[in-house]
């Protein structure tokens, strides 16, 4: 050892350790990376352990449970994916390793991509515009379904159909959701069922899945075939967190098959309590305006006679006015020949002796003759009068105005329909002439 020379620090282990790890994350930042599954491993903490390597290259990987619980696919050796993640070094064991924050199948990024690019095509020519998409049917009794007769989407729609609203019948037009030629066979079926035309809407849907999954919804020709459709389309394809070019293009996207079950049919419960409760109110606004108008006709009933009742009380008071009339008229004629006789045994008394004031006399005789007749002409005028009021008021000149008068068969007068029975016989008799009827129905609000 050389004297006065100072020793060189020792560094731990551990501080080196922390700090090329430091020094490791500031300067490789976050980034995509490719390679192929190995050695996959789910410990019983939830983290996914695996080795992503290439053929000249590996490196430990760790996904940690939160993150893991998002990827949408099963993570399996040999599979090629595209992780997003950050180098760090795991200082317990001084390795390498990477912290995935997300993970995608390989080639995903490529068909992401295609995706926004068709995405934003589409969208400059007006492909998704609000104002060219239109309502559900309120009450849709006819529903299409495009997807997979073997398919767990299906499933989910039927059952919910069937339990939101069962007398909903239902269309299937098969078609392949995923692999090679799905995407014609999608538009295909969408077609089909236009040209068919025995549905209120369609439901175009399947499952989740990857984006690869799901890529037939996402190409042009199902787009367009959308775009077309004179059926309102309701697109319910993958998960609530899955958008595909159709959701974007259809009438209404829903989160899932499901949801678009739920969206095309009402919930029969709910439709029959409000349903129940429209009854309700029409009930009780009917029952208020029952109950108004028999009011009104409680105040209105005792002003109504009936016109049977209406002559003979006329009648009555006639008669009365004609007796009073015959009464006035025969005592003041009794009045008048009394004052006559007492004339004439004045005027026979002054006759006796020869008069002063004879013509005078005879002028004042010839005046009270003149007035007696006048007097006699306006009382016989008046009965006249009276007498043809009588005849008007009478029954046979009220029937003759088209009235008639219906009788039981013990001849009393009917003017209550309330009192009247189907089947029952009347008599209807006119101003000529009677005939029989026979009562069939009875209305006594009129």
């Amino acid at each position: 050892m050389n004297a006065g020379r100072i020793p060189a620090p020792v560094i731990p282990v551990s501080l080196f350790v922390s700090s090329a790890r430091l020094l490791l994350e500031r300067h490789l930042p976050l980034s995509w990376i490719g390679g192929e599954l190995s050695n996959v491993t789910r410990a019983a903490s939830g983290h996914v352990y695996f080795v992503l390597k290439d053929d000249r290259a590996q490196v430990r990987c760790v996904l940690f449970r939160m993150k893991a619980q998002a990827v949408g696919f099963e993570l399996r050796d040999g599979m090629h994916v595209e992780v997003r993640a950050a180098p760090t070094i795991y200082e317990a064991r001084g390795e390498f390793q990477l912290n995935v924050e997300t993970l995608r199948r390989a080639g995903v990024g490529v068909l992401y991509e295609k995706f926004l690019q068709l995405k934003a095509r589409l969208e400059a020519q007006g492909w998704f515009d609000s104002k060219r998409k239109r309502e559900l049917p309120a009450f849709a009794r006819r529903i299409g379904v495009v997807t997979s007769r073997h398919g767990a989407a299906l499933r989910d729609v039927l059952t919910t159909l069937r339990r939101r609203m069962p007398s909903a019948s239902v269309i299937v037009y098969h078609a392949s959701v995923q692999g090679e030629g799905a995407a014609a066979n999608i538009a295909a079926a969408v077609r089909v069922a236009n040209t068919r035309a025995e549905v209120d809407l369609l439901i175009v849907c399947r499952g989740g899945g990857s984006l690869e999954d799901l890529w037939a919804f996402n190409e042009e020709v199902v787009a367009r075939a959308v775009l077309e459709s004179r059926l309102v389309i309701v697109s319910g394809v993958g998960h609530e967190t899955d958008f595909t070019i159709c959701d974007f293009v259809a009438d209404v996207r829903a989160a899932t098959p499901t949801a678009a079950a739920c969206a095309v049919v009402p919930d029969r419960l709910t439709v029959l309590k409000e349903l129940g409760t429209v009854i309700a109110r029409f009930q009780r606004a009917a029952r208020r305006a029952l109950e108004w108008r028999m009011q009104r006709i409680d105040l209105t009933a005792p002003r109504l006679i009936h016109p049977s009742a209406r002559i003979a009380r006329r009648r009555s008071a006639v008669e009365a006015l004609a007796q009073r009339l015959t009464r006035a008229a025969h005592a003041t004629l009794i009045q008048r020949v009394r004052r006559v006789a007492g004339a004439q045994a004045t005027l026979g008394r002054r006759l006796a002796r020869p008069p002063a004031q004879r013509a005078a006399l005879e002028r004042l005789e010839r005046g009270l003759r003149r007035c007696m007749r006048q007097r006699l002409l306006q009382r016989s005028q008046g009965l006249q009068a009276l007498a043809g009021n009588l005849r008007h008021l009478g029954p046979k000149e009220v029937l003759e105005r088209g009235y008639s008068i219906v009788l039981r068969p013990d001849g009393s007068v009917v003017d209550d329909a309330g009192a009247l029975t189907r089947g029952e016989k009347v008599e209807l008799r006119f101003a000529r002439g009677a005939a029989t009827a026979k009562i069939s129905d009875i209305d006594p609000l009129l």
